[in-house]
């Protein structure tokens, strides 16, 4: 992945004539912070646990990236994700560098109050080096909300130890050794800026309206402006009179948080959403001639019944056995679809299905779900690829506003959240379409070529 990501920077520091230096900087991260943690389990036997945060850049703003917890965390993960988020941040034209942070932890082996120890353990880790001018980091693989509270939480306690007037050396010794509550002596601050060194917090402790749905919605948005500017242009063209009908059908891989609200979201846009799949398999609706969409939300609890989603063929407010059939997941990949929106794996078209890709347009919901191979061949024979920078910047996007409420001590609607999200991933797909239109180049050449020139732009170390 870290090669991957490296590459495309590589090549797009050539084509815009960067000296080496220029194109070493982009590619070293600023910081690399790996460390090991010990934590009491629930057996009275202290574990240890390899943990990092990898800094990359802050030529636009703080670092800002996720933390995931999973067995297979290592350091050139966290760091190319690391690049990869100040790629996305300066796409989506936030004042954001890219971060990122993990754990090598598999949160299913562990209790819940052992996986609330290590989240703490972890801030403890971390708090020196972060902060809401700092570095910002957010829910990844395996994190959530409630996590992320543990994590404020853990450091606002910090913050007031540290800033505490009040505690003589005995109640320090006290509150170290876990016998007295610190609250006894300071109270938590409830400052909102503190609260800005988190976002994806629960709304009781500053988290925003609208993050949980804003990736997926996000991917719709940049979809409808895409299918627009793609239905202008092949009017304009003559040679192939096409429509916005002629972008319509979709099929959605990955059933989690990101592809169900795509899902749902993209059928009350007017796309037909046709099949969709998870983990075990996949489905695909018979009526795709009769114009209908799956029901994402009757899907969701259809499954939740069954188990899976083999049989949960819902639509019109039904869902009926007669009316799909299943598939599998390599399957739904190949349906003779108009848009296909990879959003769960990396890597899942390459060099071995790329021939049998039908697709007219793909939209990247997962990190790199395309290989530069498959991407290099579909280009060429004509398909349009959302790159996930792009696509699925729309939780970053809502993790900016939250900071932003926060930083500024205010709470909005939902609706102004969700305003602003479109505001914002406007700007951030027109930049990337003129760039692409302006140097025919294709989505991912002019994204990262976008986000390095603003990057660039502010890099006082730059020299030609």
């Amino acid at each position: 992945m870290l090669e991957s990501a490296q590459g495309v920077i590589k090549k797009t520091a050539k084509d815009l004539g960067l000296s080496s230096s220029a194109t070493e900087r982009l590619l070293q991260p600023e910081a690399l912070h790996e460390f090991h943690f010990s934590v009491i389990m629930d057996d009275g036997k202290p574990r240890l646990f390899t943990g990092y945060r990898v800094q990359h850049n802050s030529a636009l703003g703080p670092y800002k990236g996720g933390i995931r917890f999973h067995p297979g965390v290592s350091r050139e993960e966290v760091q190319a994700l690391a690049t990869l988020m100040s790629i996305k941040c300066a796409v989506a034209a936030l004042p954001y560098g890219g971060g990122k942070g993990g754990v090598v932890l598999d949160p299913k082996t562990v209790s819940e109050a052992e996986l609330e120890r290590i989240s703490k353990a972890y801030v403890r880790a971390i708090a020196n080096v972060i902060g809401p001018e700092i570095d910002v980091p957010a829910p990844d693989v395996n994190t959530n909300p409630k996590i992320m509270r543990w994590m404020v939480t853990e450091y606002l306690r910090l913050k007031s130890v540290q800033t505490s007037p009040r505690l003589d050396r005995g109640q320090l010794q006290s509150v170290q050794s876990k016998k007295t509550d610190l609250n006894r002596f300071q109270p938590v601050p409830t400052d909102s800026n503190l609260l800005a060194t988190f976002t994806g917090k629960p709304l009781d402790i500053g988290g925003t309206l609208g993050r949980t749905e804003a990736t997926g919605r996000g991917g719709v948005m940049i979809l409808k402006s895409l299918v627009q500017r793609l239905a202008v242009r092949d009017q304009r063209s003559g040679t192939d009179r096409q429509s916005p009908v002629a972008y319509k059908t979709v099929a959605v891989q990955g059933f989690g948080n990101v592809g169900y609200f795509f899902a749902e979201l993209a059928a009350k846009e007017g796309f037909q959403v046709i099949a969709v799949s998870d983990s075990k398999g996949a489905i695909v609706g018979n009526d795709m001639e009769k114009n209908k969409s799956l029901d994402a939300k009757l899907v969701v609890e259809c499954k939740a019944e069954k188990g899976s989603l083999s049989g949960c063929y819902c639509m019109d407010g039904v869902c009926d056995i007669k009316k799909g059939r299943t598939l599998t997941n390599d399957e739904l990949l190949e349906l003779p679809v108009d848009i296909l929106v990879p959003a769960a794996l990396e890597n899942v078209i390459n060099k071995e299905n790329m021939q049998s890709i039908k697709a007219k347009v793909i939209v990247e919901m997962a990190n790199g779900p395309v290989t530069e191979e498959a991407y290099e061949y579909l280009t060429k024979k004509g398909v349009i690829i959302v790159p996930d920078v792009l696509a699925n910047s729309g939780g970053v996007t809502v993790s900016y506003l939250e900071w932003y409420q926060n930083m500024k001590g205010e709470k909005w609607s939902e609706e102004k959240v969700n305003t602003k999200l479109q505001e914002m991933m406007d700007g951030a797909f027109d930049a990337i379409w003129d760039k692409s239109v302006k140097k025919n180049m294709n989505l991912k050449q002019a994204a990262f070529e976008v986000a390095i020139e603003r990057i660039l732009k502010k890099m006082v170390y730059y020299m030609s």
